[in-house]
């Protein structure tokens, strides 16, 4: 991995875990001197990240961590929706669908007692299991398109999960949808799916500047424990 590899990775992990807020300005020498990196890999991620949606830049004035576009966000949400609700319908007519999907079905329809807890490891499970999905319709092509689409909501996705009745919820919803789906009850899995995305689209309304910092030093300490 080169040196401008490094820092892309590192940026944009610092956006996603929220240490970069949006709408934080900052200079390339600033970012530089931090990862210890010279002006030039540093100006490579940076130009990298302004292409994958994440920043912007002020000629002669330094860069910024692009705001939150909710329209933006609301529209991609409205993708994933027709992307899984599709996927969901073709596997209720597979025979070999609860071969397909036990690997979710552990995981998601288990005991209270064994449910994951912690918030960052319920935020991977969650987007694990929307990934799992697209994964057993056994379409590439789709599945291509899901992720690039989930790559860009993950910075959001990550708020819905810092209040215990959302991480239960979460699991009772997953759990219902592959209730359905095994039961080939296309109908019920595809209301139940776009109910609990909805649920998330929701709360993308609902994001303040307050809440993303405090969603960062809530996130900052959960990662202090491990």
């Amino acid at each position: 991995m080169n040196l401008a590899e490094k820092v892309y990775r590192q940026l944009k992990e610092d956006i996603f875990d929220f240490r970069m807020l949006p709408g934080d300005r900052f200079s390339e020498s600033e970012v530089a001197a931090r990862m210890q990196a010279s002006r030039t890999p540093v100006r490579e991620a940076l130009y990298r990240l302004e292409r994958d949606g994440y920043v912007q830049v002020y000629f002669r004035n330094g860069w910024q961590v692009r705001p939150f576009d909710f329209r933006y966000f609301e529209e991609l949400y409205d993708v994933r929706i027709l992307l899984e609700c599709e996927v969901v319908r073709r596997l209720c007519m597979e025979p070999d669908r609860a071969e397909r999907l036990a690997g979710l079905v552990t995981i998601w329809c288990c005991k209270p007692s064994q449910r994951q807890v912690d918030p960052v490891d319920v935020a991977f499970l969650d987007e694990e299991f929307h990934f799992g999905l697209l994964e057993c319709g056994q379409n590439k092509q789709m599945e291509a398109i899901h992720k690039g689409v989930c790559e860009r909501l993950r910075i959001v996705r990550r708020l819905d999960f810092y209040e215990p009745r959302r991480i239960q919820a979460t699991y009772d919803e997953h759990s219902s949808i592959l209730s359905a789906i095994l039961s080939a009850d296309s109908s019920r899995a595809t209301r139940d799916l776009t109910k609990h995305i909805e649920v998330s689209r929701n709360t993308v309304r609902e994001i303040t500047v307050h809440r993303i910092q405090e969603a960062r030093q809530r996130y900052s300490t959960d990662l202090s424990r491990k």
